[in-house]
């Protein structure tokens, strides 16, 4: 039985469940907060969420075919996670779909922003964009975090791709 057979050809499975778990765990670590002096807001936590997912879906990606489909269920747990956080924030039925919408758009921007920025272009005016809404931080804390990026993209870049969908991230 192949990877994606035993990841999504199970009844009552839920594939990349553990993973995505495992990104919003990786987002939620105080060193972003504290050394990288990101807002601990809902809005910050939005946004180190997304810079974890964007960097693991950019580490799906390098494995094609086999990265494609949980790259994509991940993106859908990513909209009904965020569903769920918008109706718990009392955000009602009528809004809850242009929050939506607007969320995958800043996904898909983060996705294409640190894409550039991690292959030779400008990841500190991604991090500065993305992580900290266009308000640069001290140059202690934006060193923080474009290590902490750097260093999970190159964990990721080594870790075997079937680990990385059983949801261990390192």
């Amino acid at each position: 039985m192949s990877l994606l057979e035993r990841l999504f050809g199970r009844t009552g499975a839920e594939p990349t469940l553990d993973l995505y778990n495992a990104v919003v765990a990786r987002a939620r670590e105080p060193h972003w907060y504290v050394e990288g002096a990101v807002p601990d807001t809902v809005d910050g936590r939005f946004d180190t969420v997304a810079a974890v997912l964007a960097l693991v879906m950019l580490r799906l990606e390098q494995d094609g075919p086999v990265g494609a489909e949980p790259s994509a269920r991940l993106a859908e747990r990513f909209v009904d996670d965020m569903d769920s956080q918008l109706r718990q924030l009392g955000i009602g039925d009528m809004t809850v779909g242009k929050h939506i919408g607007r969320m995958m758009s800043m996904l898909g921007g983060r996705l294409g922003a640190y894409r550039g920025g991690l292959g030779g272009g400008d990841l500190d005016g991604a991090v500065v964009r993305n992580l900290f809404r266009g308000e640069t931080p001290g140059p202690e804390a934006l060193a923080h975090v474009r290590g902490a990026l750097l260093g999970l993209r190159d964990r990721l870049r080594a870790a075997p791709v079937e680990q990385i969908l059983e949801g261990w991230i390192p």
